[in-house]
Formats: C-alpha cells, sequence, structure tokens
C-alpha cells in the first residue's frame, strides 16, 4: 500500500471538519476525513477529482 501525504485543507474549522487530500502517488487521488485519520479512504482518479471540484465551484 503506498504511503499517502496528506494535507488538510486550509477551509479546515477549528473543530477539525474537513477532509484531507493527498496527491503523492501518480494517478491516485486520495480523500480522508480528518476526524478520522486511521479511516476509510477514497481513491479518485485525477479526472474524477478535477469533475467533481469544478462542481464545488460552480453556483
Amino acid at each position: 500500500m503506498p504511503e499517502f501525504n496528506f494535507t488538510k485543507s486550509s477551509y479546515s474549522t477549528p473543530s477539525n471538519e474537513c477532509l484531507e487530500v493527498a496527491r503523492n502517488i501518480p494517478g491516485t487521488i486520495a480523500i480522508r476525513d480528518s476526524k478520522s485519520p486511521t479511516g476509510p479512504i477514497l481513491h479518485l482518479t485525477p479526472t474524477t477529482w478535477t469533475k467533481f471540484t469544478a462542481t464545488l465551484n460552480t453556483p
């Protein structure tokens, strides 16, 4: 299993209500809940991640 280097979003709240994202493994974007760092990890392709984040910026 690859070692992901997760980064917490700058939008994280003081109570850690945020996602952490790792983009250091080619071909995989890994996402986890910052409150549960040993919990499940969602793996996305870079294309899927780009489409997902684009929908967040759509009015």
